[in-house]
């Protein structure tokens, strides 16, 4: 009697593979890889034999040939794929269910190098372990996508390169037991830029004068004897004077700028001219919900405090909204006509509100709905 053959299911996880294997029947036998069968060589015990001595085996992507990775089965992977192989000779069929990112169908792809089947291969993609999304999978397969492979494989390269040079640095100039790599080399390297400017930096020194006057605003002082006083746009990068900034303004030092000074003490200032021009103030956004939580933690230094207060006060007020409370802890500046005051907020008046909102020329939120409408006038009035 010929010996009845399976179809092979290969997904990452052994809690996956006992799931999926109850949905899809005795035709089939789901195993788990456990992740990554192989990968860039992790020690130099793991490099094989004849690239010991090539300086690039180390990193395990060789540079000079279009960066081509080195892989090697994982020491502790070997048993599982002498596992999987040995199941796959009584397997008409290979159906690989890892995950469908860019690292399941790299797990996919190094089984296929790995295994070498004889066998049709299929790719299996799922979003979620029922039944009904099991059984689709299995019968909507499709080919290996290798720009997913591509995108793995580059990052991966891309990580040992950065990593492997970067990472040593660090440990030295640091701590031990860091790492950095693709991502984290950007960061330091922005780091680097940054304390370079500061050592290249060159400080310059320069004084200026302010008055305070009787009318309570401050006067600066801009220029003497018609030529400018120096500000930071007159100097370079280097700490000089501009060129072009040599000729026309005044530079003072400590002893200059306090000459100045007593020279003009009981010395009386003259208003010469005046301008006025219109502005709008607006009044500031009124609190959502999560805005009023942040100011409560702000204000309050932390949010154990905040929820301490909190507390306080809803145990002393009519309503549990988190605005009006807040507001009772620390109530906002503008005030509203008393006309407005409201004593009771309930689900009939949120559109009477809305409309108060408009009248008075407040900001609303750009959702315009009731909700907000309620809570934008709760905010701003206290519940009596």
């Amino acid at each position: 009697m010929a010996k009845q053959l399976i179809k092979l299911v290969i997904v990452e996880s052994p809690a996956k593979a006992r799931k999926i294997g109850g949905y899809l029947g005795d035709d089939y036998v789901v195993e788990a890889s456990v992740g990554h069968i192989r990968d860039l060589p992790q020690r130099a015990a793991d490099i094989p034999k004849e690239y010991k001595k090539i300086a690039w085996a180390k990193e395990g992507v060789d540079i000079e040939n279009d960066f081509a990775p080195l892989y090697v089965i994982n020491p502790d992977k070997k048993a599982k794929v002498a596992e999987l192989k040995e199941l796959m000779k009584n397997a008409e069929e290979l159906i690989l269910a890892t995950d469908e990112d860019r690292e399941g169908e790299a797990i996919a792809w190094h089984l296929v190098e790995v295994l070498q089947p004889k066998i049709p291969i299929k790719r299996m993609v799922f979003n979620e372990i029922t039944k009904e999304a099991i059984q689709d999978a299995v019968a909507n397969t499709r080919d290996l996508d290798y720009h997913l492979i591509d995108a793995q494989e580059t990052r991966r390269v891309l990580d040992r390169l950065f990593g492997y040079r970067l990472s040593p640095v660090l440990w030295k100039k640091v701590m031990p037991r860091i790492s950095a790599g693709r991502v984290q080399s950007v960061a330091t390297r922005l780091i680097v830029e940054k304390e370079r400017e500061r050592m290249a930096f060159i400080s310059s020194a320069w004084w200026d004068l302010t008055a305070k006057c009787e009318l309570g605003f401050n006067a600066r002082l801009l220029s003497v004897d018609d030529k400018r006083v120096a500000a930071t746009a007159d100097f370079g990068a280097d700490g000089a004077v501009k060129e072009k900034s040599l000729a026309n303004i005044l530079l003072l030092d400590e002893v200059s700028a306090k000459s100045l000074v007593e020279s003009l003490k009981n010395t009386p200032l003259t208003v010469k001219s005046m301008e006025e021009s219109p502005r709008t103030e607006r009044p500031k956004p009124p609190f959502t919900t999560s805005r009023c939580s942040k100011m409560r933690v702000v204000a309050l230094g932390g949010a154990h405090r905040s929820q301490c207060a909190l507390r306080s006060v809803y145990m002393k007020t009519v309503t549990s909204h988190t605005c009006v409370l807040t507001q009772s802890i620390f109530p906002l500046k503008q005030s509203m006509p008393r006309a407005l005051r409201l004593k009771r907020y309930t689900a009939q008046t949120m559109l009477l509100m809305h409309h108060v909102c408009i009248k008075v020329n407040l900001r609303m939120h750009k959702k315009h709905t009731k909700r907000f409408a309620q809570q934008e006038i709760l905010s701003r009035h206290q519940v009596n």
